[in-house]
């Protein structure tokens, strides 16, 4: 990943608009803020594209455009890259952010970023109607720095999913998990599931009562998979539940779609928690015993 990131801050130097791949479940939790801070030392406009818009809560997705569309120098639009018709705007968009870019003798130069698994190697072959990119169902399938030219006005870089050092808060790594932008190998898919249940019981009851057909009063996360696992009469030998199976198949239907259109954060979700987790980390006093006594130990 320092690897990436170094790479990316060269090849920025270089590129007239960053185009920014997101989540539109989770705009935020998928945004890389390393991105963020590349792109405003360089100077650079972004085009935020909020991909997976067409299994995104609608409601959310309006609301996250209207909040990065008040942020200087960036252009916010909710897409799918199943569309081809959403690609193909996506070098206009570009242009209208770089006047005088976009010619033989100035070519518009564009770079796609990203965290992995959000579609950045399906952009890159819908931008260029054939496939040039490795696209995966899994995280990180491009491995390095790709410069191709769509046309003679116009050129795309498409670099390797970047993620960051240490994710600041425990929610969006479990959304992160949860969308399958981490690695199956980094969680542990019983705990992901669990979070992803209490969340969709608070936000969207009626479309998990409606997907898994019963009763969801009363119930948290782990009773959700545990019900779901019952209700399927998924068992393991010596009649133990299968949680891990109804642990994926809850994952799985947020993850495709099949629940309904779900959003794992909103703007207003996340200012509350963020707003919660600086309420919850202590503030060390500097007249507390423990302070005074360092103090006097540094002194000595």
């Amino acid at each position: 990943m320092n690897s990436a990131r170094k790479k990316a801050a060269e090849n920025m130097a270089i590129t007239d608009v960053i185009i920014e791949v997101v989540d539109a479940r989770l705009p935020q939790a998928s945004s890389n803020p390393m991105i963020e801070e590349l792109r405003k030392f360089r100077q650079r406009p972004c085009l935020k594209l909020l991909n997976k818009a067409d299994i995104a809560d609608p409601a959310a997705t309006k609301a996250w455009l209207a909040h990065y569309n008040n942020v200087p120098g960036m252009k916010a639009v909710a897409v799918s890259f199943k569309r081809q018709a959403d690609m193909a705007k996506v070098v206009g968009w570009c242009q209208a952010m770089a006047p005088g870019r976009g010619s033989p003798d100035k070519q518009l130069r564009m770079m796609i970023m990203g965290i992995p698994n959000v579609g950045k190697s399906t952009l890159m072959n819908g931008l260029l109607r054939r496939r040039v990119a490795a696209v995966g169902d899994e995280p990180a399938v491009t491995k390095s720095v790709q410069r191709i030219e769509i046309n003679n006005s116009n050129v795309v870089l498409d670099t390797p999913g970047l993620m960051w050092p240490k994710i600041e808060f425990p929610s969006d790594g479990y959304m992160l998990a949860a969308s399958h932008a981490i690695g199956t190998n980094a969680v542990v898919e019983d705990e992901v599931a669990y979070f992803l249940g209490n969340l969709l019981l608070k936000r969207y009851p009626a479309m998990i009562a409606s997907r898994y057909g019963f009763d969801i009063n009363g119930l948290d996360g782990v009773g959700l998979v545990e019900k779901i696992a019952t209700k399927r009469a998924w068992r393991k030998k010596g009649g133990a539940l299968d949680i891990e199976k109804a642990a994926m198949a809850l994952l799985k239907d947020y993850r495709t779609g099949v629940t309904g259109n779900i959003s794992l954060e909103t703007p207003q979700s996340r200012e509350e928690m963020i707003a919660a987790a600086k309420v919850a980390v202590p503030v060390q006093d500097d007249t507390s015993p423990e302070t005074s006594h360092d103090r006097a130990a540094d002194d000595k």
